[in-house]
């Protein structure tokens, strides 16, 4: 039993969706396990302090979080503290000290113009003094924001108020001078002292007064204060930026971690335990990331099926048939991974074409495109062996161009011989690919390397291509796809049964012929399959080699025998033809759809002749009693070839029709069958048959064009200028 018939009986226990879904799960299961194995990361199982046994590298690129934090934490202390110069403070200090002086000035002056006043109330100079301290006191707390009165002592200000004007106006000169000297410099907190220490020994050498000298030091060292100042916010800011510019410390792809005879310190066992690798500590990281990548493989191939138009068991078939040429590509895959060479680059013999060929031969070029991006991105998993990382990205551009080549390469018609020159395209694309591989990675290779690697990407071409056909039959068989290549093969003369309808009648086979040529024209006008619709034409009438002297193709020179059979034997021996063709074709193991040709192709439509006949001699005959078993036309093929039969009985029957003989004819057929709803069951559109009638007609016209009738001989000598005899 074949394979599709115990898919069929599975079928038959589920659901259309449960059954898909089932498909679905199975197929995602199966890849995770090919795959799982070369996703995993390599484990060890090493202590702290012990010494490596093996050389460890990175299998890939991670950032080690703890010493980047560490490195930026040394950018950030390596930032010195930010100090922004305020030139604007000495001017400020200098109008403080000018203030002060003023408001000794404003006293004095005030209290002078009281004088007499004072002198009646008879006060003591003491009193006059306190008194004007406290008036100047006054004047500073509610003139100067700052606290002076608190910084400098009574016994200065009062040195100030008991100095006449010229040595207080000296006095204010050389404070303000030294002062705004110094102030002009930057003065750090660290560096304050120093610079009240240079301003007290810059006003002491000015020779002032010794009171008011006194008073300039103290007011000089008051008014130097810092203006070279700490900024915070800045000084983050700097560190913040240092601390981005840090780069991230990373453990690179194929890098050392530990060296085969050292010691595994901490700060080692810290790297192996990041990365994953020590037995102690798996990790699932790899699982969760496959099933991600297993996820979108599945629901590509869903999201294609699902936009396929085709009847749920046919799409069901494909997805079996596509998931089955997927899987075996990956086993193949990892058998090859599996072989044990010098080279490590032994996974350019893959065949990487023979599945997008599969697929493009036994199903549609979209998706054996799809199929190549499937199994390139797989491929560099499974590849992956030998180098750093999760994929393989040399491996997966090589088997994504080879199976390009492969679909684009394979000609339409499929034949072996098409196939096998496709495998040799794919062969030199490959060769031209490890070339460009091989140049453009700068690497150092031997001269037997190239020749090995130029010997993989031929064989792996070659072998595409003999996979390829010696696989399709057991494809076809397997899960009843008829391919394009098996269309051709039936469409030879020397099959048995079209050398059995040619012998024995050829009239029938004449018929065929002629039907066939009207078929495929028309469905390859409307986008159906017209290789089919030749093929299906040439055994649509297979039935009639049970009996060919019954068909009026095959009366050639004899009596027709209908003539002496009454009205219901002659039907039932015409309405047989299709159902004793489909059961010799069953018995021929011809594909399904061919078969369907030869029971469709009459559908239920009324055998007229016999009926109208039949009902001369008893009214009570109905229509039902003549008629086809059918089913009616269930894909447009065969619709397409239920008219084209017709029209080829019907034009052929006419002794030289003209093309508005033809056209009507055509016309009045299709109508026929439209109104008696033979087109019911199949997805056949109006405008379909008007391009369908319209391809007829012009077929029609090329074989029944008129004929020069060429003179005889003595009319040519009369012709050319000759006597005739």
């Amino acid at each position: 039993m074949k394979f599709h018939a115990y898919i069929s009986k599975i079928r038959s226990f589920l659901s259309y969706k449960v059954f898909t879904a089932l498909i679905y799960c199975l197929l995602a299961l199966v890849l995770l396990l090919i795959l799982y194995q070369n996703m995993k990361p390599e484990t060890y199982d090493m202590e702290k302090f012990q010494v490596a046994d093996k050389t460890i590298r990175s299998p890939k690129t991670i950032e080690d979080e703890m010493k980047t934090a560490e490195e930026r934490e040394k950018a950030a202390e390596a930032v010195d503290k930010v100090y922004v110069f305020k030139k604007e403070m000495a001017q400020n200090r200098v109008s403080l000290l000018t203030s002060i002086f003023d408001f000794v000035s404003e006293t004095n002056h005030e209290s002078t113009q009281d004088g007499k006043e004072e002198d009646k109330k008879d006060k003591s100079k003491e009193v006059a003094i306190q008194d004007r301290l406290k008036v100047l006191k006054s004047k500073l707390t509610g003139n100067v924001s700052e606290d002076i009165t608190d910084a400098i002592s009574d016994s200065i200000l009062i040195s100030l108020l008991q100095a006449n004007e010229s040595d207080l106006e000296t006095t204010k000169n050389v404070v303000i001078q030294h002062v705004e000297s110094a102030m002009t410099e930057k003065i750090r907190d660290d560096g304050l002292n120093d610079a009240k220490k240079l301003v007290q020994k810059q006003i002491r050498s000015a020779g002032l007064p010794e009171p008011l000298e006194k008073a300039g030091e103290e007011l000089g060292q008051y008014a130097i204060v810092p203006n070279d100042l700490y900024d915070p916010d800045l000084t983050e800011e700097r560190k913040n930026q240092a601390m981005a510019e840090v780069e991230p410390v990373k453990i690179l792809q194929g890098q050392i971690v530990v060296q085969e005879g050292h010691l595994i310190d901490r700060d080692t066992y810290r790297q192996l335990e990041l990365l994953g690798l020590l037995k102690s500590n798996p990790t699932i990281k790899p699982l969760i990331g496959l099933v991600l990548f297993v996820a979108l493989v599945i629901g590509a191939i869903y999201i294609y099926f699902s936009k396929v138009d085709l009847p749920e068991d046919k799409k069901q078939n494909y997805l079996l048939l596509s998931s089955f040429i997927f899987i075996s590509s990956l086993v193949v895959m990892k058998i090859v991974g599996l072989i044990d060479v010098e080279l490590n680059d032994i996974a350019f013999i893959f065949p990487a074409a023979m599945a997008p060929m599969l697929i493009k031969i036994l199903m549609n070029e979209r998706f054996a495109l799809i199929m190549a991006i499937l199994l390139a991105v797989c491929g560099s998993i499974l590849f992956h062996d030998g180098i750093a990382g999760t994929i393989n990205v040399e491996v997966a551009v090589y088997i994504l161009f080879s199976g390009l080549a492969g679909v684009l390469f394979l000609s339409g018609h499929n034949e072996r011989n098409h196939i096998l020159r496709a495998g040799i395209f794919v062969s030199l694309i490959n060769l031209l690919l490890i070339l460009f591989l091989m140049l453009g990675g700068n690497g150092q290779y031997a001269p037997t390397e190239y020749l090995y690697y130029a010997l993989y990407a031929v064989v792996s071409g070659l072998l595409s291509a003999v996979f390829t056909i010696g696989l399709i039959p057991f494809f076809e068989a397997g899960f009843g796809i008829l391919s394009t290549m098996r269309l051709i093969e039936l469409s030879s003369p020397n099959h048995p049964l079209l050398k059995k309808l040619l012998t024995e009648t050829p009239g029938t086979y004449h018929h065929s012929v002629m039907v066939a040529n009207l078929a495929e024209s028309a469905c390859e006008a409307i986008g159906a399959n017209g290789l089919l619709a030749r093929v299906g034409c040439y055994y649509h009438d297979i039935g009639k080699t049970k009996r060919p002297p019954f068909f009026i193709e095959n009366q050639l020179n004899i009596e027709n025998p209908h003539d002496q059979l009454p009205p219901e034997t002659s039907r039932d021996i015409i309405l047989a033809h299709t159902t004793d063709g489909a059961e010799e074709l069953r018995k021929h193991k011809l594909p399904k759809e061919i078969v369907d040709i030869a029971e469709q192709h009459h559908g239920t439509s009324l055998l007229k002749f016999f009926y109208y006949k039949a009902k001369k001699e008893n009214e009570k005959v109905t229509e039902s009693e003549f008629r086809y078993p059918g089913p009616k036309p269930q894909t447009k093929e065969i619709a397409i070839i239920s008219m084209a039969d017709s029209v080829e009985a019907a034009v052929r029957s006419k002794t030289n029709p003209t093309p508005e003989e033809i056209r009507t004819l055509v016309h009045q057929i299709a109508q026929d069958k439209l109104l008696d709803g033979q087109f019911n069951e199949c997805d056949l559109t109006l405008k379909e048959i008007e391009k369908v009638k319209k391809v007829f007609c012009e077929t029609l016209n090329g074989i029944f064009h008129s004929r020069i009738e060429y003179p005889d001989i003595k009319q040519q000598k009369v012709i050319d200028g000759g006597t005739p005899n």
